[in-house]
């Protein structure tokens, strides 16, 4: 991901992605739930949070992340995301060959892993 903040007399902006291979979603997570823990093989992701603090884990680190804290996730990195006491929007961008296939979960509280 080649990030580029760019100064205009009116503010400015952040380029996130530049004509290369993307998926843009925003993401809910209720209070008190998780995504399961997981890799991809073919994207990585960066994720924006656009409100409440959060709990992520990636790799063997588990940390906490408040409104408008970026995460990188590169390829084949194990990650969650888990909300506290409020729900939690995050921006995700994947870069790479998106598909919800590519998921594979190690840990899942809905069965799924």
């Amino acid at each position: 991901m080649k990030r580029k903040v760019v100064r205009k007399p009116w503010g400015g902006f952040e380029r996130f992605t530049l004509n290369e291979e993307s998926t843009v979603k925003i993401l809910t997570l209720n209070p008190r739930q998780k995504i399961s823990l997981q890799r991809h093989k073919n994207r990585s992701e960066f994720w924006k949070f656009l409100d409440n603090p959060a709990r992520v884990t990636l790799g063997k680190r588990t940390f906490k992340v408040g409104k408008g804290d970026e995460v990188f996730i590169p390829r084949r990195a194990l990650h969650r995301v888990e909300a506290l006491d409020k729900p939690v929007r995050i921006l995700e961008i994947a870069f790479g060959k998106f598909d919800e296939r590519d998921i594979e979960r190690l840990d899942d509280i809905y069965g799924r892993a």
